[in-house]
């Protein structure tokens, strides 16, 4: 697996150029449009990379950009991959890995899920302080030593200096924010209220179907992450209704302004 990471990481050298981003961006469902702020270099789709996964999830155009937000070199996925898509977990973080390679020195990622915590709205922004991961865990297998050690501490999966620059921000433009603890689950089905309230009954203030591998694998190699999402509906009692892939779609796309204006502004303070 490293020799293929290091042979997509020296065919994306080659294909840029020998760009070298500070930041490595992952946009979530409905979340693509911070794409529109980072004046691109290079746009490659997923496609024409060699050995490279390919998203199948709609909302997700499924192509990596390199160039600058905020000032800053930065690579971004417009679409992940999920475990639900039949990709290994060793794929699904993949990116991650190729990032560090390309000499990303942070991790921001973004997403879209349900809300379990009964002061939360619909359309509401949290910041992530913790996970629970309910995924196979992506570090399972021979280690990959050269990019981190076989225990990794994960007693800061989600870097609170970042936290609290983005507290900052969301202060300074009226922005109000959640923060809470996110459960990561494999879909593709959403929650059954039964389930929901399983994830809010072990810690949980949001569910989703992403972020927490990509997460780990990027503490697994020492990078600091920071990570939003943005609630798309509620997963409480007596508030959850039939929902759609679509409507998660909409109240993404209508949150996006918000959460795009504070991930600029922090990684242009990063």
């Amino acid at each position: 697996m490293l020799e293929r990471i290091q042979r997509i990481a020296d065919h994306l050298k080659k294909a840029t150029g020998g760009f070298v981003p500070e930041t490595g961006i992952i946009l979530g469902t409905g979340l693509s449009g911070l794409g529109r702020e980072i004046q691109v270099a290079h746009s490659i789709p997923y496609g024409d990379i060699p050995e490279f996964p390919v998203s199948t999830v709609q909302g997700h155009p499924g192509r990596l950009l390199f160039g600058t937000l905020g000032g800053k070199s930065v690579v971004a996925m417009q679409g992940r991959f999920h475990f639900y898509e039949g990709w290994s977990m060793a794929e699904v973080v993949l990116p991650v890995r190729v990032f560090k390679l390309l000499g990303i020195r942070r991790l921001f990622v973004s997403n879209a899920c349900g809300g379990v915590n009964p002061d939360f709205e619909v359309g509401d922004l949290m910041l992530l302080n913790d996970h629970i991961n309910l995924f196979p865990n992506p570090l399972i297998g021979p280690n990959l030593d050269a990019l981190g050690t076989r225990f990794p501490d994960m007693s800061e999966p989600y870097d609170r200096a970042l936290i609290a620059r983005a507290k900052a921000i969301a202060a300074q433009h009226g922005i109000a924010l959640r923060e809470g603890c996110y459960v990561g689950l494999t879909g593709p089905t959403l929650e059954t209220p039964a389930e929901y309230h399983y994830v809010r009954v072990i810690g949980g203030d949001a569910v989703g179907m992403s972020t927490v591998p990509e997460v780990i694998a990027a503490r697994h190699m020492g990078l600091p992450c920071f990570a939003m999402s943005v609630i798309t509906d509620m997963g409480v009692k007596g508030r959850i209704e039939k929902t759609t892939h679509e409507m998660v779609q909409r109240v993404a796309e209508g949150a996006e302004p918000k959460l795009t204006l504070i991930m600029r502004e922090l990684i242009a303070s990063a």
